[in-house]
């Protein structure tokens, strides 16, 4: 099956609709990773000192979760296996104190570790507490921590193994889980010129395959089953009507982020600030040219210390010129995870040690502003509330960034149309 499994695996990876260009190469996708590991250090500091409660809704681990499962199509659904089920008293590690703390010594050891054989020993370790309701969903948490040694996991991808490999790997059990798990690195050693080291490429491919989007390989060594098997696959079409649909909607949400961040560029460059836009950004088409047009190539020395990497990943930065000091951040969330871009603004006001003043600004859509202050409200965000972080609506922006560009001054404008939580 090698030559035609690696004839679907390069078709997978051109089809626009796949998971392989829709969520993979998602530049989303690669900003979430910090701020989803700092939700998670969140958990574990909330179990440790007794402070995460018996309740889902509203927890850290709600707000972590959720982040996941807003990530496209292949993390749909990631919160189910987490949401307390009174009725089953499930997962059983909100109402048992030692379960909860075995849940926390799971993350907190995978998330100080770096080798495989101590990550696959914390796993067993939680296996053999047996807790109710705890399963392999917990490795889409790890995946996140260990990209390169935990495999998400869902009931599609499990699908999808199953059919490409013959095998049975049932859902809800870690010893499955791990028998799949090593199954897919060696193929993805097999195939590895055609995937990735993040395992979260061989992942999606497995997913793609259980929602059935492409038909299987036949048996190797039948010739006229191949042969009809190759038409099959090259008739299948790119894009289906849902497909079509989501792609179409994904492209405009991505053309909406970068026009925002081009009114923020040219606004801060009309007030006289140097202008940061986030280094995955910088290279977009905008107006003609790019994104990061008359904007710093490098970020000021004192922005280089511990949370750097996320900081570089703030959609704009304005900074003064002479100094290098940042006067205001914007994160601007028109369809993606909230909750990253307020991380992402922490760890800006934090990268000096003390909570640094900044003017913190989430920049989103009108019909958003509900899903933001819920966010910012969560109690997990009660630092970035002390913060003054401020909520910028697209309508206020939008109507009055060519005004405040010809007369205003300094950044008083720009609060004066913005909302305090």
């Amino acid at each position: 099956m090698s030559e035609t499994t690696r004839l679907l695996i390069d078709r997978w990876k051109q089809d626009p609709n796949g998971t392989y260009q829709s969520w993979f190469l998602w530049p989303e996708r690669l900003k979430n990773f910090r701020s989803i590991r700092r939700g998670i250090g969140q958990v574990i500091k909330e179990i440790d000192e007794g402070n995460f409660g018996n309740v889902y809704q509203g927890s850290s681990l709600q707000t972590v979760v959720a982040s996941i499962a807003e990530q496209r199509q292949i993390f749909k659904g990631a919160d189910h296996a987490f949401l307390w089920k009174p009725k089953l008293r499930i997962p059983d590690i909100y109402e048992d104190r030692d379960n909860q703390r075995a849940f926390g010594r799971l993350l907190h050891a995978c998330d100080c570790c770096t080798k495989e054989a101590d990550v696959l020993q914390a796993i067993r370790t939680l296996e053999a507490k047996g807790i109710k309701g705890l399963g392999p969903a917990a490795a889409n948490l790890l995946y996140f921590i260990h990209p390169t040694i935990v495999v998400p996991f869902n009931t599609a991808i499990v699908k999808g193994y199953n059919a490409l490999t013959g095998a049975a790997v049932k859902l809800g059990r870690w010893d499955h889980y791990l028998a799949m798990r090593q199954g897919l690195i060696e193929f993805n050693q097999r195939h590895r010129d055609l995937l990735s080291n993040d395992l979260g490429a061989v992942a999606g491919f497995m997913f793609d395959l259980g929602m059935e989007r492409y038909p299987l390989p036949p048996a190797e060594g039948d010739a006229k089953a191949t042969d009809a098997w190759a038409k099959d696959l090259a008739a299948v079409r790119e894009e289906t009507t849902a497909f079509a649909k989501q792609l179409d909607k994904n492209r405009v949400f991505d053309e909406g982020h970068t026009e925002v961040q081009g009114w923020l560029r040219d606004l801060g460059l009309s007030l006289g600030f140097s202008v940061w836009i986030a280094s995955n950004d910088q290279s977009r088409p905008y107006g003609g040219g790019r994104l990061a047009d008359g904007c710093l190539t490098v970020l000021p020395p004192a922005l280089q210390s511990e949370g750097a990497d996320a900081v570089r990943l703030i959609d704009v930065i304005w900074l003064e010129r002479e100094s290098g000091a940042v006067v205001a951040a914007f994160e601007v969330e028109h369809t993606t995870s909230i909750y990253s871009g307020i991380v992402r603004l922490l760890d800006l006001a934090l990268s000096g040690g003390a909570a640094q003043r900044h003017h913190l600004f989430l920049v989103a859509p009108d019909e958003r502003e509900a899903d933001v202050r819920q966010q910012v409200l969560r109690p997990a965000f009660s630092q970035v509330r002390e913060l003054n972080i401020r909520y910028l609506p697209y309508g206020e922006l939008r109507q009055h960034r060519e005004a405040i560009a010809r007369f205003g001054a300094g950044i008083k404008p720009v609060e004066a149309i913005a909302r305090m939580f």
